[in-house]
């Protein structure tokens, strides 16, 4: 597999883990009575895999220098 084939199944995993922290962190947030230290790092986790995800689009896309 090519360096950007790996990139992009990262990607892909980065980005369902994202969603899935998503709907974790939606369903404890209408839970009443929520953990908030686990609410608080799933959300952490959360920011994190976002700049993940952004720091890997970035090296899939070329700079275009104009």
């Amino acid at each position: 597999m090519t360096d950007d084939g790996q990139l992009i199944a990262r990607l892909g995993a980065l980005r369902t883990e994202h969603r899935d922290l998503d709907a974790a962190i939606g369903a404890l947030g209408r839970d009443g009575a929520a953990d908030q230290l686990q609410l608080a790092r799933l959300k952490k986790r959360k920011l994190r895999l976002r700049d993940e995800i952004a720091l890997i689009e970035d090296q899939l896309i070329p700079d275009i220098i104009a």
